[in-house]
Formats: structure tokens, sequence, C-alpha cells
């Protein structure tokens, strides 16, 4: 299921051609909510926005004119707070892949306050809802100083502050070799990492399994993109951007579920001969006032083997992410993200994200 087409557009006075996704992730390359939200919602209003692609340095346009749903991707999403009304007005819906992990006694982050985090997904969930921002503990990172132990902990602390805030932790394993510029950019600043063994990868799972049921977090667990099969533990391979969380939050946009082919059903009544709840066809999923749809959640065949997400046209831009995350696989080098960043400030008008 392709996310977008081509559309003619007027910008600046010309016609051109511009792709116009129905369902938009913003972003996977840089933190936009944290960063950028001013810059990402002046270029909703006006309409469009210029993508530049990371493998040939071509633009292209990006028109917003039908997009329906924006799954959002941030560390710090406060900052969204006083734009969603736009999108309410819009008729846009969305909800939050919020990465909130704990990693500030060993600084590989540079985010707000622990406390500070947890308080605006409170509030972001207020806004939004209990299904529409998702906890993130990604990835996982094992150091000399960062034990199974310690990772646990840190889970159980903020597990406990979201427990009725949120439906899913995913996460993930950091895996260090397979990006050789996250390797060389932890070596360079003198990070201890350590692999994650197989062994240890199902002592997190079982632990963190049972944690969740100890503490009737009654969190759905998940993993981005591991190999590793640990669903005996009652862990899922995640859909980071997912067709079925998508219908569940927005099933009352009928033009979207439409390009979804998504048919929402009443849920039929039982006769006074039937026995208990009625028979529900294979992958239907529960919808207020009585209604449901059956699951039609399709891979997007773009993104990598171990990805399950749907297809979504992304709108950002690698090297331009602030966080400085020491671990980032999004960023070449912190100067270079620091010198997009400068950039953006002194042309924060510019139809892309650097001003290129």
């Amino acid at each position: 299921m392709a996310s977008w087409k081509e559309t003619d557009t007027i910008i600046g006075g010309e016609l051109v051609k511009a792709q116009a996704p129905i369902i938009i992730s913003v972003s996977r390359s840089t933190d936009i909510p944290a960063f950028y939200a001013d810059w990402f919602f002046d270029k909703l209003k006006q309409g469009y926005s210029v993508w530049i692609n990371p493998f040939n340095g071509l633009k292209s346009y990006i028109s917003y004119k039908s997009t329906r749903f924006i799954v959002f991707w941030s560390k710090n999403p406060r900052p969204l707070i006083p734009y969603l009304s736009i999108l309410k007005e819009k008729g846009i819906k969305c909800y939050i892949q919020y990465t909130l992990n704990d990693y500030e006694k060993e600084r590989l982050e540079k985010v707000p306050s622990l406390a500070n985090r947890i308080d605006a997904f409170k509030m972001l969930v207020q806004e939004l809802g209990v299904g529409s921002v998702v906890w993130r503990f990604d990835p996982m990172i094992l150091t000399d100083d960062i034990t199974i132990n310690d990772l646990i902990e840190k889970v159980r602390y903020i597990g406990d502050a979201l427990k009725g805030y949120t439906e899913k932790l995913v996460f993930s394993y950091a895996d260090i070799a397979a990006y050789k510029k996250v390797e060389y950019n932890l070596k360079r600043s003198g990070i201890p990492y350590k692999e994650w063994t197989e062994p240890q990868m199902e002592e997190f799972a079982q632990r963190l399994s049972l944690m969740n049921q100890e503490r009737e977090w009654n969190y759905q667990l998940a993993t981005c993109s591991e190999k590793i099969d640990i669903e005996k533990y009652g862990i899922l391979h995640n859909r980071c951007i997912d067709a079925d969380l998508i219908a569940r939050l927005a099933w009352d946009d009928k033009s979207l579920m439409e390009f979804m082919k998504i048919k929402v059903q009443p849920i039929p009544t039982p006769s006074l001969f039937d026995d208990g709840e009625p028979e529900f066809p294979n992958g239907a999923i529960r919808l207020p006032h009585n209604q449901y749809f059956v699951s039609s959640h399709k891979k997007d065949p773009g993104q990598r083997a171990l990805c399950g997400c749907m297809a979504a046209k992304d709108i950002g831009e690698y090297n331009t992410c602030p966080h400085l995350c020491e671990y980032c696989y999004a960023n070449t080098t912190k100067q270079l993200a620091l010198d997009n960043w400068k950039r953006h400030q002194q042309n924060r008008n510019s139809d892309t994200i650097t001003g290129k």
C-alpha cells in the first residue's frame, strides 16, 4: 500500500510535481517535534515542504493537501503541545512514538530531565488519549557502567510512572557493530559499550516480561527490528507505523479508511438463540460504538527486512538532530548536526530543514 501519489501543486506561482502522502512520518531521520515543530507546522500551513534524498541529494516537493495521519517520533515532544489544536482543526489524526529513555547519569543523550519528559508524556496523553502515545525505551545499551540489572531498574522506574498512560513498551537491543559510524563515534567518545549476546537478550526479555506481569503494567511488549524471537515471553515484533493503530485512532475518517481499504462494520447483535459473544473473523479489532474492523496491515517493502512498518512518507533529514545521542545512527558526526541546526536557525522559513 503506497502512502502517496504525485500531484500537480502550485508553489511560488509555478506548477510543480509533488508527492502527496496520505500518511507521513515526522520523522525517523531527526527529532522534528523537539527542534523543528515551528518549521513543520509552518510548512503544514503553507501546504508543502521540500525533502532531500539522503542517497543522491535530489530535492522533491512534499504536498500536504492529502495528509490525513501523522506518526511523530521524538525524545522530547513537549513542543508539539501548542500545535495539536492545529491538527484538530485540519482533521488530521496522529500518534507519537515517544522515546523515553533514562541515560541521565551516563549522559548518553542531551535531553530534558527525566521528570520533565515523564510529565510531558502525561500531558500528551491528556491531549491525545492513552493509545496515542507509545513508550519506547530505545535502544537498550550495555556498557561497562550499564548492566542488565541497571536497565531493568531504569525500565521499572519509568514503567511505574507511566502505568495507565500507555498501552505499549517498544524496545530494541543496541546493535553497535551493524552501524559502523555509531561504533566509530562511541569509541571516539570513550563509551565502553558492549554487544548483546543472545543469552543476555533472553535474560532481559524474561525479566522484563515478569516485571510487566508482577507490577500489573499490562503493557504490550514489543521489539523494534530485532531478529531474535522472544514471543514466548509475550514480546512481539513491533510495527512502529502501524495500520491497525492508525485505524483504531482514525476509524471515523472515511477517506483515510477508504485509502487503507478498511471497512468499519457494526458488531452483529446476538439473537435469542446465540450463546455468548458474537463470532468475529480472524484479525477483527473492536472499535467504539459497537463496531469493528479486520486488520489489513501490509509491510512497507521499502523498509528493512525486520521492519514491520506500513508505508509512510518520511519528511526528515539526517544530520540535523541536536540531541547528540552518543549511539545515534542518524548523525554522521555531532559537529555536522550542530552546523545544520545553526543553519536552520539562520533560515527558519526555508522549504527544507537545513535551509539548503
